[in-house]
């Protein structure tokens, strides 16, 4: 949009907005609703596609139910000039922050991982389901925190860089607004206090439908994540206990800041698909949802596919009818695999790429 302010007013076309290869189910509405939801509340965008790998229809109300929350989450009232951005939106930088002790055990801030926290009422309900080796868990809970909750539209002081903070709930601020603000005097003040970041600090329309507290979530968060910002998270949206932990990991993946669990690239059908994409998609995940960190496209043909599967580790891509063509990373290694073997040559290639670890034997509960 800058290169085009550039050029004049002869290039004010509009804009297409749209993740391709977002994925299915979840994932590929947290993925959607960051990269699409952050440019809308910032003003850009004229015509979207939320592209899934489910049937088509299912498409249309994920954009309806992502447009009705843009005014929520917006306010064009009070506007931070470009000039003023504590960040540069045209090139992302973490913003530095020092480390620091969040919980017993847990750092954040610094290099540290992005936290999530939850608040007391979730972690009465999940704590008890928590396995030793689980990686979605609780990190810390938000009524022990020593945190200063500030309103950006006032005057503060920080006294201590090692101070966590956060937006004071009741703000009369959208949250992306409120907490760019508080970046922003931060930085006016000479501070880098690590930030939490929460989903909302209104609590009118608290608890939401499940699907509007997904997309919600992941334009708030996703959004700042993108700016740079952000030490740890807490999504209280989400009336779920399990729900809203599950929701803060996976938008923390979507947002390339954790890796907890496989990361799939997946396209949507078209006319080109030369595989059944959705049942494809499913005996891929049966075999390797347990490999955490790797990220796998399946592509439904070599049209689009290669390029816009360029970040992942190993590719499944449609070469011909009924024949795969397997990639690692942008290269094609093996050739015109016939269709019922593909799934198991994919998962021979991972092997040689030592990518591979064997699932954990699932426990069997036996009844008396």
């Amino acid at each position: 949009m800058a290169r085009l302010e550039q050029e004049g007013p002869d290039w004010n076309y509009p804009i297409h907005l749209g993740v391709t290869e977002a994925g299915e189910g979840e994932d590929g509405r947290i993925k959607s609703a960051i990269g699409i939801g952050s440019l809308l509340c910032d003003g850009l965008g004229d015509t979207i596609r939320v592209s899934l790998t489910e049937d088509s229809p299912r498409e249309i109300e994920v954009c309806r139910d992502l447009l009705a929350q843009i005014p929520v989450l917006t306010n064009s009232e009070f506007r931070i000039q470009n000039s003023e951005f504590s960040f540069d939106p045209f090139h992302f930088e973490k913003r530095e922050t020092p480390e620091m002790e969040l919980a017993d055990g847990v750092k954040c801030g610094g290099e540290q991982l992005i936290r999530v926290v939850v608040t007391r009422a979730t972690f009465d309900k999940v704590a008890h389901k928590i396995r030793p080796k689980d990686d979605v868990r609780p990190e810390a809970v938000y009524e022990d925190l020593n945190i200063a909750e500030i309103d950006p539209t006032q005057g503060f002081e920080i006294n201590c860089e090692t101070q966590l903070v956060t937006v004071k709930d009741g703000v009369s601020l959208p949250a992306i607004t409120a907490f760019r603000l508080l970046a922003l005097k931060l930085k006016r003040l000479g501070r880098n206090n690590p930030i939490l970041l929460k989903d909302c600090i209104n609590f009118e329309s608290v608890p939401l439908e499940p699907k509007i507290a997904l997309l919600r979530a992941s334009v708030v968060i996703g959004s700042l994540l993108a700016d740079g910002m952000g030490d740890a998270i807490l999504v209280r949206g989400e009336a779920g206990g399990g729900q809203s932990l599950r929701l803060a990991y996976n938008i923390l993946q979507a947002a390339g800041c954790r890796s907890f669990k496989t990361d799939y690239v997946a396209c949507p059908s078209c006319g080109r698909t030369l595989f059944n994409l959705q049942t494809v998609t499913a005996r891929i995940k049966s075999r390797t949802e347990h490999l955490k960190g790797v990220k796998i496209a399946i592509m439904g043909c070599i049209v689009n596919g290669p390029g816009e599967m360029a970040d992942a580790d190993f590719g499944y891509v449609g070469g011909a009818p009924n024949k795969i063509n397997l990639y690692v990373g942008k290269t094609p290694i093996k050739f015109n695999i016939p269709e019922a073997e593909a799934v198991d040559r994919l998962v021979d290639l991972i092997k040689e790429h030592n990518k591979w670890v064997e699932p954990e034997a699932k426990e069997v509960v036996v009844q008396s």
